[in-house]
């Protein structure tokens, strides 16, 4: 059966061409030293897919309540589900990617991740999440082009990662830090996680399957953590969204289906969980050891971690 693309696939010949291209930088050795936690892990279907591919979960993330929110991106929607598992709310979004709470208790969800962007660039809308019927209002608009991933810092600022622009800053009141986006990686960006006054960020740009530090106070500084390799010898990966713990450990999501288990410290790295491409990950309130992902085929699993 022929597979559905995802938004970013017509993006991949042009990526292998930059991994191809481009002298990789000096990183840790994966496999340098015992990696603890690396116990595998095991997932169930929280969430499945009413119809396999076209309800693709590009994204999963949490409301302040504990509501689970899903985009659908190809449906267009971002989806509403209570503790239950019952969907409760659908709310329209033009190509939705990445789905956070900010700090104004607000669902901030980033639109128009396709490559359609090159035309009408895309940006980030805001809507309360416990309304009703809630109803989406753009916050920053024509910002970037295939915009997915999305982090708040301590201060309020949202980072954005783009597959065709970068790292984008945009300040509480909804501009763009021009200045600092100048001095970010101009890297094919996907997921953005906030640790202090770190960001951490997928790349998949040159080379492929890259783990970006990029320092918030210096972004000019940036750093290659780990370079994530598929299960097939020598293949590098495509990493998608990722997740950073308590403990500062990141749990990246992959193409290949694995999801990778990385020490910042070190960037020793394992794959924890394998099997079908996963697109998103998310820890799951008050639940330590517990995670939830989205996935290519539309089902949302719960994972839990070997203690």
């Amino acid at each position: 059966m022929r597979r559905i693309r995802r938004p970013g696939a017509l993006l991949w010949p042009a990526l292998l061409v930059a991994l191809a291209c481009t002298a990789p930088a000096a990183v840790a050795d994966p496999s340098a030293g015992a990696v603890a936690g690396c116990g595998p892990a095991s997932s169930a279907t929280a969430v499945p897919a009413a119809v396999p591919m076209y309800d693709w979960s590009e994204n999963v993330g949490y409301d302040a309540t504990g509501n689970l929110w899903v985009s659908r991106t190809y449906g267009g929607v971002v989806q509403r589900y209570d503790r239950s598992g019952a969907l409760t709310a659908t709310v329209p979004v033009e190509f939705p990617g990445a789905v956070r709470s900010g700090p104004d208790g607000l669902l901030y969800v980033v639109y128009g991740d396709t490559p359609t962007s090159l035309v009408r660039p895309g940006g980030v809308v805001r809507f309360d999440p416990a309304a009703a019927d809630p109803k989406p209002e753009v916050f920053v608009s024509g910002v970037a082009t295939m915009p997915n991933g999305a982090a708040f810092d301590a201060d309020g600022y949202l980072y954005l990662g783009a597959s065709l622009s970068g790292v984008i800053r945009v300040r509480p009141d909804g501009s763009i830090d021009d200045a600092w986006t100048a001095q970010a990686p101009k890297t094919s960006a996907n997921g953005v996680v906030v640790r202090d006054r770190v960001l951490y960020v997928t790349s998949n740009g040159g080379p492929l399957g890259r783990i970006l530090r990029i320092p918030i106070d210096a972004p000019g500084s940036s750093s290659p953590v780990a370079d994530v390799s598929s299960p097939l010898a020598g293949v590098p990966d495509f990493t998608d969204d990722l997740l950073v713990d308590a403990d500062g450990i990141l749990y990246v999501t992959t193409v290949f289906g694995q999801l990778v288990r990385v020490d910042p410290a070190t960037g020793a790295s394992c794959a924890v969980l394998s099997g079908e491409p996963m697109t998103s990950v998310v820890a799951v309130p008050g639940r330590p050891g517990q995670l939830l992902a989205g996935t290519e085929r539309g089902a949302v699993l719960r994972i839990q971690l070997a203690s």
